[in-house]
């Protein structure tokens, strides 16, 4: 409950687990990896880079993002503390075509992750534009998680 309790100090809590369409899962273990599906921001955090969202609202959408990664993590292996290393993180960023900041949006879930896991959440990344994300979401987030029973 560590990685809860931080969460709780500073003033986040966990979203629902997310139910897939059928067919898919929010996460997969496999062997001591976990693939997390693609986790959105919600309402709050809709739109465009470079047009209706600035870059302090798409911080705080990939952070909104890794929270509901998070949240399924949890559902697949049942406690955060479970986590022996964040490895990857592929994060979609919704913006026009010459937005260059991707980064600095990533890096609210970035940041968020060091922040709970310390050393064990420094990841690789990926933080790439699309033209468009479900739901006009600002962000979309991947995980590869390495997990210890």
């Amino acid at each position: 409950m560590e990685i809860e309790n931080k969460l709780k100090a500073m003033g986040l809590e966990l979203p629902a687990a997310g139910t897939p369409p059928s067919g898919r899962a929010g996460a997969v273990r496999i062997g001591n990896i976990l693939f997390v599906g693609g986790h959105t921001s919600g309402p709050d955090h809709r739109g465009k880079l470079g047009a209706e969202i600035t870059v302090e609202q798409g911080y705080e959408g990939a952070k909104e993002a890794c929270l509901a990664c998070l949240a399924d993590v949890k559902a697949v292996i049942g406690d955060l503390d479970k986590v022996k290393r964040v490895a990857k993180l592929l994060c979609m960023v919704n913006c026009v075509p010459d937005f260059g900041q991707q980064p600095l949006v990533a890096n609210g879930a970035t940041d968020l992750l060091s922040e709970l896991y310390g050393d064990a959440g420094a990841h690789a990344r990926s933080a790439v534009g699309m033209s468009a994300l479900p739901n006009q979401a600002c962000i979309e987030i991947e995980m590869i998680l390495e997990i210890e029973d």
